[in-house]
C-alpha cells in the first residue's frame, strides 16, 4: 500500500484553486448561436401560414473588448416572413429584442447588432375575401 503526502494532493487549500486566466475557455460554436437566434426570431414572429418558410439567421461571432477583458459578440442578421397588414417596424423591433434576450441569456454573449430582413409578407387569413376581389 502506498500513501499519498498532504503535499501532493492538497485537500481544497488555497493552493488548490486554479486562477482564472488559468482554467481554459468555453468557446461556443457559430452554429449554436444561429440555431438559438433563429428560434428566438421564430418565436417573435409567431404563427404564420403554412406556405411561410421558417425564420432563419446568420452569425458571426467575433472579440469584443470589453474593461480590459475579451468578450464574444455576436452579429446576427435574421430573415423572416411576416402577415401583412402588420406594423412592420415595431414586429421587427420585437424580433431584435427578443434574439438579444435569448442568445444572451443561453450562451451570455452580447449582442451588439441584430439586422432584421423581412423577406415576405403574408395577406392575413380571409383578406382578400373581405375587400370583395374577384379574378
Amino acid at each position: 500500500m502506498t500513501s499519498v503526502s498532504a503535499e501532493a494532493a492538497p485537500a481544497g487549500g488555497p493552493s488548490a484553486v486554479v486562477p482564472a486566466g488559468e482554467r481554459g475557455a468555453t468557446r461556443i460554436a457559430d452554429r449554436v448561436v444561429t440555431k438559438i437566434a433563429s428560434q428566438a426570431a421564430r418565436e417573435a414572429v409567431g404563427r404564420l401560414p403554412k406556405d411561410a418558410a421558417r425564420a432563419y439567421a446568420h452569425v458571426v461571432i467575433r472579440p469584443q473588448a470589453a474593461e480590459g477583458t475579451t468578450v464574444e459578440a455576436a452579429r446576427v442578421r435574421v430573415h423572416v416572413e411576416l402577415d401583412y397588414p402588420t406594423d412592420i417596424g415595431s414586429r421587427c423591433a420585437a424580433v431584435r429584442r427578443r434574439v438579444v434576450e435569448r442568445v444572451g441569456a443561453l450562451v451570455g454573449m452580447e449582442v451588439p447588432e441584430v439586422a432584421v430582413h423581412v423577406e415576405r409578407l403574408h395577406p392575413a387569413p380571409g383578406q382578400g375575401a373581405a375587400q370583395g376581389r374577384t379574378r
